[in-house]
């Protein structure tokens, strides 16, 4: 087995005062050993190890080899003296040219940082109200306590200091006028609050990072610097996660329904070649508008509220929408309290009666309001809001109440909301770059108090940097079309005068109509036009969307019948525009009961059919029936670096996770894998469910205990090996592996974990197999953009004002000592292209920089289901699109099969497998 680059010990870490004893105390002959800190090897050299950046006695389970390299058990915990693997140099390849990235250069503090823990009691829930205690006792006490010391606070337990305080342990005492939530009354409450010296921050192993030596990244330092730079913008705008929204940076825009836009910022600091860098980025989300509450409803019903009195269903709907939300009142003239809604009242408020005092003295919401305040209410049909708990509730008339400013809308936007979002979201490159610069100055960094307190001074200039365009590869078509190889223009090309290299045949087809505005004639027609050599197995078939099971089974037994031993190969399903669940229970049914698959097509394109539709739809059927559309010239001819030369599997793995809210589904893993080399543009797929927001692949690989067969070996990564085997003939001699879907504080976990269940995989199907692996991540979620160096040069930029497909930049904003590298590989159509970050963190196969960004690159010309480059590598794009498809296969948490078929995971949580994808299907590119 080949081992695992270590950092080298001498030069890397730091000896711990207290050497610790270990495995000189073993025995020699022991292959496993526990290392701590301080044992020699027989070179001689000490292993100094820490774990997540502090110095620690435990050991590490490690395999020792006699050149004296280590290699972790990686079946166990991550550990931290794995290194990812380093920077093999530059990439030449390419058109050279200069673009600017939304990165900032920060310069940091030349002395340490005094980190502090803060304890508050009693303890408060709201993170909001912890910043509001350590806010007035630094209002009070920093000219005398503090000794004018200026800290920032985390709204946690943590906080930090320019220098050290006058004391190691003090007591404040802090009086402070709340608002209670629930019932709107003003309080003063007293807290004491203890701040302690917890530590010395050093600067020293960050200056370290960034003049490029091979370090743990100093997270604690990083951690730090982003608090400071967030203080001042936290208690400007409000703050959602790592971003910084206010109507002021933009007018709001209403989106329909009681919805509107806010304009706000990404903010976060990062170690890059070129130094620290804080990385700027826009965006923009939903917030509730700021109405009042009787316009609300009537904006999320869409009709007239205030004369008709509410029906049972729409009071449900506006409860739904109203609960959790913050109103204040407008009937009491300054005086303007919030109260958090809890509900709505079954009666309109003209019913509503209630207790006066503790004699149960009754009176009417409507004389109350009349006789306390001098209100008349206007709206009486309508019901009353509901604040308090349940042990007092208070009634409020909407038509005296108002929408309390900026609380996020947290629940699904409907499509005319998506559509409004991204219409005023979608910025072309030199105006998202404008206002990017426009934040900066906004934020005006040189006069933020903190900033300076701290010693930290940002630029106001986006970063400018060297970057390469790579060429676009050319493809191969079949030789009889006209064109038999074609390169392609600016990230895209057409099928004009051109015919897929390998066509599939379609002989046994059937078609159900599953829209009632589509006639069987014109159903007719359209299939005609996808030109299949024959007529339907049976006559097209009508049904209705809500028996979806029956037609599909009909269909299917009737075409068997009538194929006497043949199986249909393709069914044509034509769907109403608004199909609810119908696509889902279809994909479900066809895949993982029938094994049949399946082309959807929406009634509008049924309609108008367009030329360029039914080329898209023909490049997916082709490639589901086990067709190619195109390949790279190169890879027929041998010539693509490190995959040509020797048998070579790409896989793509992603995991996606259940929307926000959702506390009980699972996510969904998929792992595809090429299955046609050397040309590598096929890719079976296979999914699994696994516990709720896991982000390892726990099917990777896996072994269970058959009562005949003993220990049994299983898992994706081994099924897809096979399979390869069966495609070419051959085992793979290499493997290349893109993981979509890590953020970066996963990256050690996820590799150590991964990595193992692919080198077991291996092992299982010979002892001795052990193909070199290359791990790559891809993110396609930073906040990274690039722009043109002048937007005004048209032959530096594509249609859309973006930078041009294949432009990679690897140098300044990149990792300081990792191999990593940001490709935009597709040509933007609409807004600011976000170019995808690929971090190779294990690389056996020694990859040079030109070969795996051109590989990278050139594969992004072969994504099946279009004929433009797409921006993710095609075999995490094609794992993202299996999961998502997975989706559909999970059955609802009552059914009786989901019950039967609920099972424990190895660390212990239930899941429920997903039904398993016929043998039929999974061999195929299903998914497109």
């Amino acid at each position: 087995m080949p081992h695992m680059q270590m950092r080298d010990l001498k030069e890397n870490y730091v000896v711990s005062k207290e050497t610790l004893k270990g495995s000189m105390n073993q025995k020699k002959s022991s292959p496993q050993m526990m290392i701590k800190s301080g044992d020699r090897f027989e070179d001689g050299k000490k292993f100094l190890g820490r774990r997540n950046g502090r110095r620690r006695g435990r050991g590490y389970k490690v395999d020792r080899f006699q050149d004296g390299k280590l290699e972790p058990n990686m079946g166990s915990t991550p550990c931290k003296s794995l290194m990812f693997h380093t920077r093999p140099g530059y990439g030449q390849l390419g058109t050279k040219c200069i673009v600017k990235a939304n990165h900032f250069l920060a310069e940091i503090p030349g002395s340490d940082l005094s980190h502090y823990s803060v304890e508050i009691n009693p303890e408060v829930a709201s993170r909001k109200l912890d910043k509001a205690i350590m806010t007035e006792l630094v209002k009070l006490y920093r000219n005398s306590d503090l000794g004018t010391k200026l800290p920032v606070y985390d709204g946690r337990k943590n906080l930090y200091t320019a220098g050290s305080l006058p004391f190691t342990s003090k007591v404040f005492n802090v009086i402070l006028a709340d608002e209670d939530e629930e019932t709107g009354n003003v309080r003063k409450r007293d807290f004491e609050v203890t701040i302690k010296f917890v530590a010395v921050a050093s600067m020293a192993q960050l200056r370290n990072l960034l003049s490029g030596k091979q370090v743990d990244t100093p997270q604690g330092a990083l951690n730090i610097i982003d608090t400071v730079l967030r203080e001042l913008a936290a208690q400007r705008y409000l703050s959602v996660g790592r971003f910084l929204y206010s109507p002021t940076i933009r007018k709001p825009q209403a989106l329909g329904g009681g919805v509107e836009s806010w304009r706000g910022f990404y903010q976060s600091i990062r170690p890059t070649q070129m130094g620290l860098s804080l990385n700027i980025d826009m965006s923009t989300i939903a917030f509730i508008e700021p109405l009042p509450v009787i316009d609300f409803v009537a904006q999320i019903l869409g009709k007239d509220v205030y004369s008709r009195p509410m029906s049972d269903a729409d009071r449900v709907k506006v409860k739904k929408a109203l609960r959790g939300v913050k109103v204040e009142v407008t009937h009491r003239g300054n005086v303007r309290r919030k109260y958090r809604v809890s509900g709505l009242t079954t009666q309109p408020t003209r019913e509503l009666i209630f207790p006066l005092d503790e004699h149960m003295n009754m009176k009417s919401v409507v004389e109350y309001f009349q006789e306390m305040y001098g209100y008349t209410i206007r709206y009486a049909h309508l019901p009353c809001l509901q604040v308090g708990n349940e042990k007092k509730v208070n009634y409020l008339p909407m038509e005296a109440c108002k929408i309390v400013e900026g609380q996020r809308y947290t629940k699904g936007l409907n499509e005319k909301q998506i559509t409004s979002l991204l219409k005023v979201s979608c910025q072309r490159p030199h105006e998202q770059e404008l206002d990017i610069l426009q934040t900066v100055q906004q934020n005006d960094y040189d006069h933020d108090p903190y900033a300076k307190e701290f010693g930290i001074n940002i630029s106001s200039k986006l970063s400018s940097i060297e970057a390469r365009v790579l060429p676009a590869p050319w493809l191969k078509y079949s030789d009889t079309g006209k064109e038999k190889e074609y390169l392609p223009q600016v990230g895209q090309w057409n099928m004009m005068n051109k015919k897929v290299i390998n066509g599939s045949t379609v002989r046994y087809w059937a078609c159900i109509n599953f829209s009632r505005s589509v006639q069987e004639s014109t159903a007719h027609g359209f299939c005609q036009e996808l030109e299949f050599d024959r007529d339907p197995v049976i006559p097209i078939y009508s049904a209705r969307p809500d028996q979806v099971k029956k037609a599909l089974k009909y269909v299917y037994h009737a075409a068997a019948n009538k194929l006497e031993g043949k199986e249909l190969e393709l069914l044509i399903a034509i769907l109403p525009d608004n199909n609810g669940s119908l696509y889902g229970d279809l994909k479900r049914i066809c895949e993982t009961d029938l094994g049949l698959i399946s082309q959807c097509c929406l009634t509008k394109h049924v309609f108008k059919i367009s030329r360029q539709y039914l080329a898209n739809l023909s490049l997916k059927i082709n490639v589901k029936m086990g067709g190619r559309n195109t390949v790279l010239l190169d890879a027929l001819s041998w010539r693509i670096p490190l995959v040509s030369d020797i048998p070579t599997i790409i896989f793509g793995a992603d995991v996606t996770h259940p929307e926000s809210g959702e506390d009980s589904s699972p996510s969904i893993a998929a792992v595809v894998a090429s299955q046609d080399w050397p040309e590598v543009t096929k890719y079976a797929g296979l999914v699994c469910a696994q516990p709720h927001r896991q982000e390892l692949i726990q099917d990777l690989y896996k072994t269970w205990q058959d009562p005949q067969r003993g220990t049994v070996a299983g898992g994706m990564i081994r099924e897809l090996l096979l399979a390869f085997k069966k495609a070419t003939g051959q085992k793979p001699l290499r493997i290349i592996f893109y993981r979509d879907g890590v953020s970066e504080g996963q990256f050690y976990q996820v590799l150590l974990y991964e990595l193992d269940a692919i080198r077991k995989a291996c092992a299982s199907l010979e002892p001795t197999y052990q193909p070199p692996v290359t791990f790559i991540v891809v993110q396609k979620r930073h906040h990274t953009r690039l722009f043109a160096n002048n937007h005004n040069d048209r032959s530096s930029t594509d249609k859309s004002g973006n930078i041009l497909p294949g432009t990679v930049v690897d140098s300044k904003i990149c990792h300081p000592t990792e191999f990593d590298f940001y490709l935009c590989s597709h040509a933007g159509i609409q807004g600011t292209s976000r170019p995808a970050h690929y971090h190779v963190l294990w690389d056996e196969n020694n990859f040079t920089a030109d070969e795996i960004q051109s590989l990278t690159n050139n594969l992004c010309y072969t994504y099946a289901r279009c004929t433009r480059s797409v921006s993710v590598v095609p075999p995490a794009y094609y794992a993202h699109l299996a999961a998502y498809r997975a989706r559909f296969y999970i059955e609802p948490e009552g059914s009786e099969t989901a019950k039967s078929r609920c099972t424990r995971t190895t660390n212990g949580s239930s899941v429920r497998p997903l039904p398993a994808l016929k043998d039929k299907v999974k061999n195929v590119m299903f998914y497109c």
